[in-house]
């Protein structure tokens, strides 16, 4: 079975799409603004990807290219991609479907930061993800992971 991810659409369906992910929150609710000016000017990049299944969305993810100057993971300091809310339902899960989305974000090449779910630590072990040293001012609480293209390595505060 080929999975294809694809960009999601900036419209009410996406939304309404998201509604069946346990993660729907805050991050989608304040996307209602962008998402009707978006809706209304259709011209706007969609940070979310997804892979359809039978016409349901079951996996989605969003991935936001992060610009170099902010920074202050990776060495040499370069553009990045942080990848978010990365979600497949419960009926669809260990089928391939976020393998496939996490090979879509490193087909870019550049490095990838995340910051996991609790229970997902072993997923994205998996997936060649490692602890970043934890930085108080950096990291705010949040235990960064991230995925290092070759020649690319951890920043060090020396």
């Amino acid at each position: 079975m080929e999975i294809k991810v694809e960009r999601l659409h900036v419209n009410y369906k996406t939304l309404d799409e998201f509604k069946e992910f346990k993660e729907y929150g805050h991050q989608e609710l304040s996307m209602l603004e962008d998402l009707e000016t978006n809706i209304i000017e259709n011209d706007s990049e969609s940070p979310f990807y997804g892979i359809y299944f039978g016409g349901k969305l079951v996996a989605r993810m969003s991935l936001y290219q992060i610009d170099a100057q902010f920074d202050r993971y990776f060495d040499p300091p370069q553009n990045y991609l942080e990848l978010w809310k990365l979600e497949v339902l419960p009926d669809y899960q260990g089928k391939g479907f976020g393998k496939a989305l996490v090979n879509f974000a490193k087909s870019f090449n550049l490095p990838i930061k995340t910051n996991p779910r609790i229970q997902s630590k072993p997923f994205w072990d998996k997936m060649g993800f490692e602890s970043v040293t934890y930085d108080m001012d950096r990291d705010l609480g949040e235990n960064p992971l991230v995925w290092f293209p070759e020649g690319v390595k951890e920043q060090t505060n020396e």
